[in-house]
C-alpha cells in the first residue's frame, strides 16, 4: 500500500497538554524542546521570519512570545534585532506560572495568561509571535489564537510551526535517543509533528481567522512560518485574493 509523505493531521493529545503534569517533568520536557528547536531548526525559522521584518521596526520595539516555555527564543530575537540596530524589549507569555517565571532568565518581562485571551491592548506590541504553539489548537480555539495575535500586534505577526511529514517523525525518533530526550518529550515531539500543518493549511488558518494575506514559507528542518502585517479593518472585511508563498 502506498503511503504518502504527509500524513493526515492528528488531533490527539500530548502528555504536556494535561495541566496536572508535575512541574519538574514539564520543566525537563521544555528543556528538551529547547534542544530540539536548536538542533532541528525551530529557532532558525523564527529568527529568519524576524529578520525579514526587522528593517520595518522602530529603533525601540517590543516583542511578545506566546507560549514561550522557558523563554530562550526571546533572547535570540533580541540579539537578532540588535544586528539591525533595533533595541528589542521582550515579553514572554505562558499559561504555566512556573514556565513564565523561568522565562525571565531570558526575557525582560513575563506574563502568566492564556493565549486565547491576551491581557494586552489592541496594536500594543510591535511583533507578536508563537513558535511550535499553534499545533496545540484546532477549530475555534485556533481561530481565537490567531485573532488575538492579530489584534495585539502593531507591526508583524509571526507563527512558526511544524510541517507535517513522516520523514520528520522518523528523524525525531532516531535523534531523540542520542539527544537523551525524556520519554514524554519523545512521545510529545512525534505527536506535535503529526498535529502540524502543510503550507496550504497554515495559510488557510490565517486567512480564515483574520482575513490577512500571510507569507507562508517552508523552512529547514520541516518548519513553516506564516508572517503578516496586521491591519485592524482586515478582521471585518475579507480581501478578494489570497497568496501563498512556498
Amino acid at each position: 500500500m502506498h503511503m504518502t509523505v504527509t500524513p493526515h493531521r492528528y488531533h490527539g493529545p500530548e502528555v504536556l497538554d494535561d495541566p496536572n503534569v508535575p512541574r519538574a517533568l514539564r520543566q525537563r520536557s521544555h528543556r528538551d524542546i529547547a534542544v530540539a528547536n536548536a538542533v532541528f531548526g525551530g529557532s532558525r525559522a523564527v529568527l529568519g521570519a524576524i529578520a525579514e521584518c526587522a528593517d520595518t521596526l522602530p529603533p525601540h520595539a517590543t516583542l511578545l512570545d506566546i507560549g514561550s516555555g522557558t523563554g530562550e527564543a526571546t533572547r535570540l530575537a533580541e540579539r537578532c534585532c540588535a544586528r539591525f540596530g533595533v533595541q528589542l524589549q521582550t515579553i514572554a507569555l505562558d499559561i504555566d506560572a512556573g514556565l513564565a517565571a523561568s522565562a525571565l532568565r531570558h526575557a525582560h518581562g513575563a506574563i502568566c495568561a492564556s493565549a486565547l485571551q491576551l491581557p494586552l491592548a489592541d496594536a500594543s506590541i510591535d511583533i507578536v509571535m508563537c513558535a511550535q504553539v499553534a499545533h496545540h489548537f484546532s477549530g475555534e480555539s485556533l481561530t481565537t489564537l490567531v485573532r488575538e495575535m492579530h489584534r495585539v500586534a502593531r507591526h508583524r505577526v509571526i507563527i512558526c510551526d511544524l510541517r507535517r511529514s513522516w520523514i520528520a517523525v522518523a528523524g525525531l525518533w532516531a535523534a531523540s535517543w542520542p539527544l537523551r530526550f525524556h520519554p514524554v518529550s519523545r512521545h510529545d515531539g512525534i505527536v506535535s509533528i503529526l498535529r502540524g500543518f502543510t503550507v496550504a493549511e497554515l495559510d488557510a488558518v490565517v486567512y480564515d481567522s483574520c482575513h490577512a494575506r500571510a507569507t507562508v514559507r517552508r523552512r529547514r528542518g520541516f518548519r513553516l512560518t506564516a508572517s503578516w502585517t496586521p491591519t485592524p479593518v482586515s478582521c471585518l472585511t475579507a480581501p478578494t485574493n489570497r497568496a501563498v508563498h512556498a
